[in-house]
């Protein structure tokens, strides 16, 4: 907008400096006209020079040609004009106005003067507004900057107090986790039936205490060597309880692949995206890890993700689905961590027939 205005503003003085430079040297060659004019109705003498005359004529700023009626000049300082068959015109940014008396006194038929000053007027004002547009943009966008963290300041102070609730019970959930899956391992004479739900329920609970603590610490730790076909299977295997207490039949098809990465992000990339799988899988459904050529995928065949939500999906604290969905921040914690490792995270899905998570792992040196 400021653009537009600016250059609305450059036409339209320029506009108006021609203008007034066409009155102006209208007016002076008038004015000369009139002299050449008085000066004729003096001469008696019919040797009187009149190229010595128009040469010491007192004229005005700019330059003056004068012509008689076949143009051909009398007296110039102007080197060559093109046309003689307009009053104003404008040739490689030089004004000329030409005039002309048919009664030619002195044999003066056309009067010529030119202006150079144009283009550097123009310049200097194509500079001046160049200059106020990139000040206005600059003091535009320290306004909104200022604004947009005056009107920001509510949603930010929403979000810092959601990240310290969450905080806050995360440290009081991590005692009676532990203790409730330490009591699980003890307990005899229970049904097994009934030993698996407590199972499977004390896992879900460590995966989102886990996740949240991840989240929130957001600590750098140090990256090793690392089998991920081997972590996976750990990962399902301690996971087994929520696969079994859902009937999903769980399909593993791993290669030994070396990555380089902390073990604890590792374990939170691979629960976030097998919590996923079984959160948004039906009873019987099955999830598949395939792990070949550095490329994990992790396939379902749930209810899938609408296009519309895929974008989103990554979103801290989005849910795509309020009956099934958890905190909003597994999917988050598996963008961040693809970002900082430079992992390619991929996702397929179609609304009613699953999903795949697509990661390609960078390969590290010695494994090429």
């Amino acid at each position: 907008m400021l653009a537009i205005i600016g250059y609305l503003f450059f036409e339209n003085n320029r506009a108006a400096m021609k203008n007034a430079m066409k009155f102006e040297m209208m007016y002076q060659a008038r004015m000369l006209s009139s002299k050449i004019t008085m000066k004729a109705m003096q001469v008696k003498d019919v040797g009187f020079d009149v190229k010595k005359f128009l040469e010491t004529l007192k004229h005005c700023r700019f330059e003056v040609g004068y012509y008689d009626k076949d143009e051909f000049p009398l007296f110039t300082e102007i080197e060559e004009v093109h046309r003689f068959d307009t009053d104003f015109f404008e040739d490689n940014m030089k004004c000329y106005t030409v005039t002309e008396d048919n009664s030619e006194p002195l044999g003066v038929h056309y009067i010529v003067l030119k202006e150079s000053d144009l283009a550097k007027s123009l310049h200097a004002l194509r500079i001046k507004i160049i200059g106020y547009l990139v000040l206005s943009f600059i003091l535009m966008g320290v306004v909104g900057y200022f604004l947009g963290r005056l009107f920001l300041q509510p949603v930010r102070e929403q979000i810092e107090s959601l990240d310290k609730f969450i905080s806050d019970t995360t440290h009081e959930l991590n005692t009676p986790i532990s203790a409730i899956l330490m009591t699980i391992q003890s307990i005899k004479g229970v049904e097994p039936k009934k030993m698996k739900r407590l199972e499977a329920s004390a896992k879900r609970l460590s995966m989102m205490y886990g996740s949240l603590t991840y989240r929130l610490e957001g600590g750098i730790e140090p990256s090793q060597e690392l089998c991920l076909a081997s972590i996976v299977e750990e990962r399902v295997e301690f996971i087994k309880e929520l696969i079994d207490s859902k009937h999903l039949h769980m399909e593993l098809d791993l290669e030994a692949t070396k990555i380089y990465m902390p073990k604890r992000s590792v374990h939170r990339l691979i629960d976030n995206l097998l919590s996923n799988a079984i959160k948004y899988s039906d009873v019987g459904d099955t999830i598949t890890v395939i792990l070949k050529d550095n490329v994990l995928s992790v396939k379902d065949t749930g209810i899938g993700i609408d296009e519309k939500m895929q974008e989103d999906i990554f979103r801290r604290y989005y849910r795509a689905n309020d009956e099934r969905g958890g905190f909003g921040i597994g999917l988050n914690i598996v963008l961040s961590i693809c970002k900082h490792y430079k992992i390619k995270l991929g996702l397929e899905s179609k609304k009613g027939e699953g999903s795949i998570f697509i990661l390609t792992f960078p390969k590290i040196k010695g494994h090429l």
